[in-house]
């Protein structure tokens, strides 16, 4: 007996196997993985992975060697070190450092101004932080090219100064026999000079406004290349609905560079107690030291200009504690607000 078979039926069964249908990739898929076939992109797969990873072991290596070995020095602070006699030469003291730190009320006093300032220079440098955001986003108004690269190059190169070299044009400019101190006795502004740099008048915004100076442009760099990733459409439908410059960059160029704004801000934010020691170093003397010494520079001045070494490693030990402290608080506060972490 002849069973009759539907053709266009036996035609869409053949038709589905053998075309990338759902049901023809599925039957693939099992035919690949029963076979021999389906094990060679797997073990392909692996030898890549692998050849990445020793790409960087250089650098996981240089991070063990300059930031995790060094923290064996944290041991310092369990001891009256003195480099003549070495580190187990010395009298073991255990926390006796710690304990000072808040026993005594000199020291306290001092670590409560040190704190003050660390804390105000840091939330200036935080509140001034949209300045290269808005810097990047007028810049890249420019349409004229080789203006727009000449301020750019201009503003980014004060980045690449040292510290040292900032405060000789600082002390050529505005010492009391600098450039405008002169000026202004010359036009009969002032009688005496003003004292710009040997003073405590305004430390802290003074030094934020040095800062600002130096690395605007540097860190306007980061938002040039957001802006660059941002989708053109965007900005082509605004023109379209009648959008001006104003509107485009208010809706589209200030929306989209938000995420990158805000993870710095994060990082920042957990950073707030490393504000370096180079400026604040050079920039230091006798009539604003009260001011000016942040915790990096205070720790420096108790090792190498007190002699206390083991004083200083206590204090740096506390500030890292408290810095990872904030990281962790910072990270926890990115994944509820933004839904992501930054470690």
């Amino acid at each position: 007996m002849v069973v009759p078979v539907d053709i266009g039926t036996a035609s869409a069964a053949q038709n589905a196997v053998g075309s990338g249908s759902p049901r023809g990739r599925r039957v693939g898929a099992r035919s690949g993985r029963s076979g021999k076939s389906g094990e060679a992109p797997a073990s392909r797969g692996r030898k890549p992975s692998f050849g990445l990873f020793l790409t960087i072991v250089p650098f996981l290596v240089l991070i063990f060697l300059f930031s995790y070995l060094p923290l064996y020095g944290w041991v310092y602070s369990l001891f009256d070190y003195r480099p003549a006699k070495g580190l187990f030469g010395s009298d073991f003291v255990g926390l006796q450092w710690f304990q000072m730190l808040v026993g005594s009320p000199t020291q306290v006093q001092q670590i409560v101004q040190v704190m003050l300032n660390t804390l105000a220079m840091s939330f200036l440098g935080i509140a001034a932080s949209v300045l290269p955001l808005i810097f990047a986003i007028f810049l890249n108004e420019i349409k004229a090219t080789w203006f727009k690269n000449l301020v750019q190059t201009i503003t980014t190169l004060p980045n690449f100064i040292s510290w040292v070299l900032v405060y000789m044009i600082a002390f050529s400019m505005f010492s009391s026999t600098g450039m405008v101190n002169g000026l202004l006795e010359n036009w009969g502004v002032i009688s005496e000079p003003i004292k710009f740099l040997d003073s405590d008048d305004h430390v802290w915004l003074k030094m934020t406004l040095w800062g600002i100076w130096k690395t605007v442009g540097w860190g306007a760099i980061l938002y040039l290349a957001a802006i660059a990733g941002i989708d053109q459409a965007l900005y082509e439908s605004a023109r379209v609905d009648g959008a001006g410059r104003f509107k485009t960059m208010w809706h589209i160029t200030v929306p989209q560079l938000m995420p990158t704004y805000f993870v710095l801000l994060m990082l920042a934010i957990a950073n707030i107690l490393n504000n370096g020691m180079e400026q604040y170093y050079v920039f230091q003397n006798a009539f604003n030291r009260d001011t000016i010494q942040v915790l990096d520079l205070y720790v420096y001045n108790i090792g190498m200009t007190g002699g206390n070494l083991s004083l200083a490693t206590a204090i740096s030990m506390l500030k890292s504690v408290i810095s990872v402290a904030l990281l962790l608080f910072v990270n926890a506060l990115s994944k509820r607000v933004r839904g992501t972490s930054l470690v």
